[in-house]
């Protein structure tokens, strides 16, 4: 389960971190940042946000999702049992790119490096190198700017702490796997972020009937982005209300319009081996993921 856009809106959803962890582990963690800077001080840090402008007063990830998960990591350390780490992907949506911005995440990663899951930096960026899995796995996007500093930046030898995604061609979004993902597979990108309208045709709003067609095509992702070596995520399948939207802040573009609806694309993502179902119906996906376990890839 990926806990889509899991922080705060304002005032707003402040639970949504504790709802996220209620599900249990393995999990995936959403946070969107944005570089804010104080007009008065001119002083400047990351922030959640969702998009500008900011106000200086959203929580940052170090507070939100660092702390949270603290004794968790701890706990898991401690235990020693690899089997099934990571436990939590800390997916970072950034949603402004300023090279100061780039460099202060790289330096709160690096706070916290004894968590995350690492690789070594080669000269030769296209050989994918063997991981350090720890209990926590860090990706982020597909942007070279990212890659300038969570990749490039790096001194060969070093690790890298974040996993960029391959460059994804949208001008066909029904073309052939291979045309869709226009970027190669390497030792930095290795995870391929899609919308769930390379699936349907239109995405959540224009779908119909789930079909064999519908399984054949979702199943041709996954098989392609696994030959790669990449993890594949699906963005956003929900099934709620118009109430539910509104009251949640969840958003119409990613709403299949009934909850049965989303259960039949969520039982066809974890069936089709998809890596991570992004979904803001946190508890609700993750119960459906857990009672799925035993058969799910079968």
């Amino acid at each position: 389960m990926d806990a889509h856009n899991c922080y705060p809106y304002y005032e707003w959803w402040t639970d949504r971190i504790d709802r996220a962890l209620s599900a249990g582990t393995p999990l995936a963690i959403e946070q969107d940042l944005l570089w804010y800077t104080d007009p008065h001080t001119g002083k400047s840090w990351s922030v959640l946000s969702h998009g500008a402008p900011a106000t200086g007063a959203e929580l940052t990830m170090d507070k939100y999702f660092f702390e949270k998960i603290r004794p968790i990591m701890g706990n898991a350390l401690k235990d020693g049992n690899k089997s099934n780490w990571p436990l939590i992907t800390l997916n970072l949506d950034l949603k402004s790119e300023e090279p100061d911005h780039l460099i202060a995440i790289w330096d709160l990663l690096s706070k916290y490096r004894d968590w995350i899951t690492t690789a070594p930096r080669e000269a030769d960026e296209s050989a994918m190198q063997p991981l350090d899995v720890k209990p926590l796995l860090v990706l982020t996007g597909e942007s070279d700017n990212q890659a300038k500093i969570f990749e490039d930046r790096v001194p060969v030898g070093d690790r890298l702490l974040v996993f960029g995604a391959v460059r994804t061609n949208t001008q066909d979004p029904m073309a052939a796997p291979e045309v869709i993902e226009a970027g190669k597979p390497s030792n930095y990108r290795r995870w391929w972020n899609n919308p769930w309208g390379v699936v349907e045709r239109g995405g959540q709003t224009k779908a119909g009937d789930w079909t064999p067609d519908d399984e054949k095509r979702l199943r041709s992702l996954v098989q392609y982005a696994h030959t790669q070596n990449l993890w594949i995520r699906f963005y956003t399948l929900d099934g709620a209300t118009a109430a539910e939207l509104s009251c949640r802040g969840w958003f119409r573009q990613y709403d299949f319009g009934t909850l049965a609806a989303a259960k039949l694309r969520w039982r066809a993502a974890a069936a089709a081996g998809v890596d991570y179902i992004a979904s803001d119906q946190y508890e609700q996906l993750a119960a459906f993921l857990h009672q799925l376990a035993p058969t799910a890839h079968k």
